[in-house]
């Protein structure tokens, strides 16, 4: 699908409060056939998202370490990693160190997955990943792993209000950029 085609279709998709907000914009180059050239997403203007660029505004991490140093991701707990870590030390823990030992083993696993969306973002092909979308149902783009995947979903009209009420705790545990496009829809809410 032709560029002017497939950026025609995402459009079409738009929530109506983001039409002429949200952008979405591509650079080639003629005459260097081995380039593929970049893919962005503007808002208001603004270059937001670029895939080949991480010195964007939005905050991307380098390490692990940074991910679990970052006092805005907050993690929730339930019973059962409680219950895990109680049973994996025998009870030789005490019961206000098992929520330390079980938030830290969820820190790591997120900023491992955190990472790993974030470099297949760097690499990925934006026309690739916005062919899928086009094709995939939306509920599998917004329980995507993937950062484009999640993005395109939230600024998608088929995604209602009250759909995008009750995704909070599950944004919190998404990467900034994707925070950031959900607190862009619910502003138009």
């Amino acid at each position: 699908m032709s560029w002017s085609k497939l950026k025609k279709n995402l459009e079409s998709f738009l929530c109506p409060a983001l039409k002429g907000r949200v952008e979405y914009r591509a650079s080639s180059y003629r005459y260097l056939p081995d380039k593929a050239g970049t893919c962005y997403i503007t808002v208001d203007k603004k270059n937001v998202l670029n895939m080949s660029d991480i010195n964007t505004s939005i905050r991307w991490y380098q390490t692990e370490l940074e991910i679990k140093n970052d006092s805005d991701i907050q993690i929730p707990i339930n019973n059962e990693e409680i219950e895990a870590v109680r049973n994996e030390s025998k009870g030789k823990v005490p019961e206000d160190r098992l929520q330390v030992i079980a938030r830290s083993r969820r820190l790591s696993e997120h900023a491992k997955e955190l990472l790993s969306a974030q470099s297949s973002l760097s690499k990925s092909n934006f026309i690739v990943v916005a062919n899928k979308f086009l094709s995939t149902p939306i509920e599998e783009s917004i329980e995507s792993h993937d950062i484009l995947l999640n993005i395109l979903a939230l600024v998608d009209r088929r995604v209602g209000k009250k759909r995008i009420l009750n995704m909070t705790e599950k944004m919190k545990l998404k990467h900034p950029i994707v925070q950031y496009f959900y607190e862009l829809r619910l502003s138009t809410l």
